[in-house]
Formats: C-alpha cells, structure tokens, sequence
C-alpha cells in the first residue's frame, strides 16, 4: 500500500505573477506545479491583497465557498473567496479576501513603511479563512505546506482548534521559514486576538509584546516539520528549530538554481 502523501495543501503569503517575482512567490508558483505534476492533488491559498486587480487577473469570486463570518474581536468580518488560474501551470488559486484587511494598495507596510497595526489580525483572519474554506470543499489534505509568516497561525490552528475535524485529522504540517519574518511586533491584544475555539494562552506563550519572531516560534512548535526556505532565515529561528525534535530540510542553494528543490520537498512529504 502506498503510504506516500497524496494531497498537498499550499497556504502561501506570495505566489508570482500575483505579486512581485522574488524567491518566495517564485516557490509558491513553481513548487505546486512540480508537485501536481508527481501526480498529487494540491491546492494553494494565498491573501487577496489590494494590489492584486481583479481584471488583470481575471478573479472572480466563489460564491459557494463564500458568505461566511469570521468573528476577530467580537466583530463579524465576512469571508470572501475569490479563484484564479495559472494556465501554464493548470493549477488554480484561491484568493482570502475582506474588504477591511486586505483591499489596501499596500501589503505589510504603509507607504511610509510603517508595520500595519492590524497585521495581527490579518493572519488571524487568514489562517481561518483558509482552514474554513478547505472545509467547506471537502478536502481532506495529507501534507499542509506553510510558506510566509502571515501563515504562522495555520500550525497551532491545526493542532489545537481542529485536531478533531475529520477533514484534519490525519493533515501534517510544514512549514517553511523564510527571511520575511518580522522583527516587528503586534498589537498589545493581539496575543489574546490569536486565540480560538480550545486554544489557551498557555498553548501560544505570547505576550502583549508578541512580534513576528514570536509567532513563527509557535508555527514550529506545532509543525511535524520545517524546511529552511532561504539562506537568510532569523538564526534564532534556524536555532530555535532544530531544538524541535522534528525532521528538519536544510536550505540548498543549488536545488533552487537547478529546480531539484522540489524533489527533495516532494520526498520530505513522503516520509511524515
């Protein structure tokens, strides 16, 4: 029997041509891609940020899958979904959207290059946005792959507020770790923000001082395994993970340069 996994989720915070080309959304292209291609079933998820046209990018909206409220807060933020296709990969991506945390030009930062206040809440949002979403299509995925820190929430989600959801039970999580970290720190609520459903401040040990670096620490702490993603990874990050007694893929220059990287991804799957 083939124990190897078959169904591969993507949750990306970039994926080219949507945004800019650079090392990250060139993985979220080319990496699915490579993995359908091995003959598993994948899907890919990644924000609906303001600076992504509609018409450019011929989205549109599911309508099925959209009409749910995500409740941050107290407030009931509607969950919209949209769909895209990368023909010349032949894979499609859905889009989390919402008109008050992603319709701004800008992704992150502002133009003055200040840390959004919310950012917090955005990756609250996303990460059940994908989580729900992936329920209602009935997707049961075997491998979750996590690129991006706006993902870094999708680990404890998984193992704290859906571990018993059927459509999750047998989903392994990797995360990947990149340089795009923030240093930065999060709303002074947001440490109580972040919980949901069972979750407890005990399972996320942030404070009201949580930054980035915080979160991913969590995000490894709930994963089955980490791949390092680029050579310029915090090194406490890279530390801190291979403290985890948990399977670690270390960063490989010339597979990147070579496309050989989704090989050794594709086989890291397989042994989880």
């Amino acid at each position: 029997m083939d124990n190897s996994a078959q169904k591969v989720l993507f949750v990306n915070s970039e994926i080219f041509p949507y945004l800019p080309e650079n090392h990250i959304s060139r993985i979220g292209r080319y990496l699915p891609q490579g993995i359908q291609e091995k003959k598993k079933e994948i899907r890919a998820f990644m924000p609906r940020y303001g600076c992504i046209g509609d018409r450019t990018h011929q989205l549109h909206e599911v309508i099925r899958l959209s009409g749910m409220n995500i409740i941050i807060d107290d407030v009931d933020r509607p969950l919209v979904i949209k769909v895209g296709s990368i023909a010349a990969a032949r894979i499609q991506v859905y889009f989390i959207d919402n008109e008050d945390y992603f319709r701004r030009k800008h992704v992150y930062f502002d133009g003055k290059g200040k840390f959004f206040k919310d950012n917090g809440e955005r990756a609250v949002f996303f990460a059940r946005g994908v989580m729900e979403t992936v329920k209602k299509l009935r997707w049961a995925p075997d491998i979750i792959h996590c690129h991006g820190w706006i993902s870094h929430l999708l680990p404890l989600y998984l193992k704290k507020a859906y571990k018993d959801d059927p459509i999750f039970s047998q989903s392994k999580i990797v995360l990947s770790l990149y340089g795009d970290t923030p240093t930065e720190k999060f709303s002074k609520t947001f440490h109580q923000t972040a919980l949901f459903g069972a979750i407890k401040p005990k399972d996320t040990l942030l404070g009201p001082d949580a930054s980035g670096l915080d979160l991913a620490r969590v995000a490894v702490r709930y994963s089955d395994g980490v791949i390092l993603g680029s050579e310029d990874v915090h090194p406490d990050l890279a530390r801190f993970a291979g403290r985890m007694d948990i399977p670690i893929l270390n960063y490989d220059a010339a597979s990147f340069e070579d496309g050989s990287y989704i090989d050794a991804y594709n086989a890291f799957y397989d042994k989880l």
